[in-house]
């Protein structure tokens, strides 16, 4: 019988229960008591928080990675983003990957008109006295590499805060940084 758990990652961990390179990194493994053979479908870098969905079936994972399932973010970005910037993300923006240019797919963008409700971030982003910040929902079907954060530098407006708030079906709720819970199945 395989388990299925749903983790809000915070700021400061890698997606991954083992590290081997020499530096100190906190790990997924030190936040819940998971059973063997679990792992995280997907991954998110380590400075950006929220849903991860972990799974000890490797088939579910494939499913919940396919370009079939959505997953939406929240960018906290530097400056009041433009309708223009907004659209240029709908449309695909140019980023690099792999030391190639890439143009993303079409996603669903828009402006959030206040900060989604979500808690403290651990470690402070900055102050208003750098300029204004606003925040940005972006909804993609493709995971490159920090591909959310360059597509939102690509039209000019750097992420300061990145929040997974939902994968397919599945939504990030009232989980707080680092709490999991187990789930009886997979519904994306």
């Amino acid at each position: 019988m395989h388990h299925h758990f749903l983790l809000y990652k915070p700021f400061g961990y890698l997606s991954q229960f083992i590290y081997n390179l020499k530096r100190n990194k906190k790990l997924l493994g030190e936040l819940h008591d998971f059973p063997e053979g679990t792992m995280a479908i997907g991954r998110l870098d380590e400075d950006s928080e929220g849903l991860l969905i972990l799974t000890t079936d490797g088939w579910m994972s494939e499913v919940v990675r396919s370009k079939k399932v959505e997953k939406e973010y929240y960018a906290q970005v530097d400056g009041l983003i433009t309708d223009e910037a907004v659209k240029q993300l709908e449309n695909g923006v140019e980023i690099g990957f792999k030391g190639k240019k890439y143009t993303t797919l079409p996603c669903t963008a828009f402006r959030l008109n206040e900060a989604p409700n979500l808690p403290e971030r651990g470690k402070k982003i900055r102050d208003e006295r750098h300029g204004p910040t606003s925040w940005v929902s972006i909804t993609v079907t493709e995971g490159k590499f920090r591909q959310v954060r360059k597509m939102t530098s690509a039209v000019g407006f750097p992420t300061l805060r990145l929040v997974r708030v939902r994968v397919g079906k599945i939504v990030l709720g009232e989980l707080q940084p680092g709490q999991a819970i187990e789930i009886d199945s997979i519904e994306v």
